[in-house]
Parts: structure tokens; C-alpha cells; sequence
């Protein structure tokens, strides 16, 4: 869309909370897909003409879509700002200010973990391809010679997760994904073990790793179960949630290869 373009989507706003709806404006725009991703927006002296405020109020919308992840504004000859998308760190850093404002229970964590990961395994049973899958099984053996080596740390265990979700080809998943290394890292929990949590998670991510190999999707749900319920006492509570779900895998899905 050229400039001149853009110039007709917009409305004059009252001064009054001015900021926040030029910033709706922009946005409803650009999730409607009238301004696409990459897309440059019209200088501030233009939008300012348009909405009828001053630079300094366009400069203040600007600053709040970039806080949502929606614009990228870029300094420079060629600057300006630029329609983005928010990113799964966005999305991960929103789940923590939300749980940092409340009190959450290791257990209420590993507990929205498995709500996230045993779907995402089940997806992944059906949509990573062969490649992927390879690729999984070689960081876990990557990880098991760092273990020995003593080099093993918990960004390479949130690297496995992190492939998980990828392999599910799925944006919302991945994003959800990112808020591991965070609010809902199981680091608390695994520091109870000492020195033993690493080797336990290597082993538990090959066995997981060859159930998606098998395609076995109840498999790769009761190991990654397992996984995150270790050094838990969830494993009455999440019981019947797991029998649940496992009761009628007479009806899995045919596979399909991601595109």
C-alpha cells in the first residue's frame, strides 16, 4: 500500500485520549490487514495532519504499538515505522507479568505445562516430518555427550521444547512455548535433584523422542507426562486427566507431513 494509500484509512480522533485511539486506528488497520507486515507508515507530520493532534501525540501511539509488538520504528534516511508482528517473546513476557502478579504454585506450573506439551506432542506425532524428528533425536544426543562432559545446562533442556513446538507448526503453540524459559520454567523444581536432574532429563527426552519416531502419540503423552510430573506429587491428582485422554487412541489421527 503506498503512502498516499494509507492516508485515507485513517479518521480524525478527539483530543482526549488521543494517543490511545490513534494507536486502535493503527491497529485495527493492521490486524485487518489494510497495513501489511513490513509495510511503512506515513511520516508523523502526515499522520499528525490526518488524526488532527500534534507529532508529539502521534510519537506517543507510536511508542504504545511498539510496546504491543506491531510497529518497529527505525531511526535514520531510511526510518520511519514499520508494521511488525509480535513475536512469541512478546507473548511469553505478558504470561509472566500476568503470573508474577499472583501467587503460582510450582504444582499449578507443571500442571499448565502439561496442558500445553501433551498437545503439543500430539500434534507433533502428526505433523513433524522425518527430518525433524531427526533432528530432535540428534540435540538429544548432543545433549547426552554434553552431559558427560559436564556441560550439559538448561538452555540446551529448553532447547528440546523448544524444537517440540516448532514441529507442531503451530504459531500460538510457539509462542506459548517461549514463556518456558520463564514464568513457566521448571528450573525450580528440577533444582531439588542436584546434580541427577540433568541425566534424568536426557533420558526422559530420548524416550520421548523415540515415541514421536514411532508416531505413537499416547506414548509421547505418558513420557512427557512423566517428565514434568517428576519430582512432583501430582501423580494422583493428574491421573484422571491422563486416563482420560488416553482412552480412546483407537481413534488417532491419520499422519500428515507438515508442508
Amino acid at each position: 500500500m503506498s503512502e498516499e494509500a494509507a492516508g485515507n484509512i485513517f479518521e480524525p480522533v478527539a483530543v482526549s485520549r488521543a494517543s490511545s485511539a490513534i494507536a486502535e486506528q493503527i491497529r485495527t488497520a493492521i490486524i485487518t490487514a489494510r497495513l501489511k507486515e513490513g509495510e511503512r507508515l506515513p511520516p508523523e507530520r502526515e499522520l499528525a495532519e490526518q488524526f488532527g493532534v500534534s507529532r508529539v501525540t502521534v510519537r506517543d501511539a507510536l511508542r504504545a504499538l511498539e510496546t504491543m509488538g506491531l510497529v518497529e520504528v527505525r531511526v535514520g534516511a531510511r526510518g520511519g515505522a514499520f508494521v511488525t508482528a509480535p513475536s512469541g517473546s512478546l507473548v511469553a513476557k505478558t504470561m509472566s507479568d500476568m503470573m508474577m502478579m499472583s501467587a503460582v504454585a510450582p504444582e499449578d506450573i507443571v500442571e499448565a505445562r502439561l496442558i500445553v506439551e501433551l498437545g503439543t506432542v500430539t500434534i507433533a506425532c502428526v505433523r513433524a516430518t522425518d527430518e525433524e524428528l531427526e533432528r530432535l533425536r540428534e540435540l538429544c544426543l548432543e545433549g547426552r555427550e554434553k552431559l558427560k562432559a559436564g556441560t550439559y545446562t538448561r538452555e540446551h533442556s529448553w532447547q528440546f521444547h523448544g524444537l517440540l513446538a516448532q514441529f507442531a507448526h503451530n504459531a500460538a503453540v510457539d509462542g506459548l512455548t517461549e514463556s518456558f524459559r520463564s514464568t513457566l520454567s521448571l528450573h525450580p523444581i528440577r533444582a531439588r535433584e542436584g546434580r541427577k536432574a540433568h541425566e534424568r532429563s536426557v533420558a526422559e527426552h530420548l524416550r520421548i523422542a523415540g515415541a514421536l519416531e514411532r508416531r505413537d502419540a499416547a506414548a509421547a503423552r505418558r513420557e512427557m507426562a512423566h517428565h514434568l510430573m517428576r519430582g512432583t506429587n501430582l501423580e494422583k491428582r493428574e491421573s484422571a486427566l491422563l486416563s482420560f485422554w488416553d482412552a480412546d487412541d483407537g481413534n488417532q489421527p491419520s499422519r500428515r507431513r507438515a508442508r
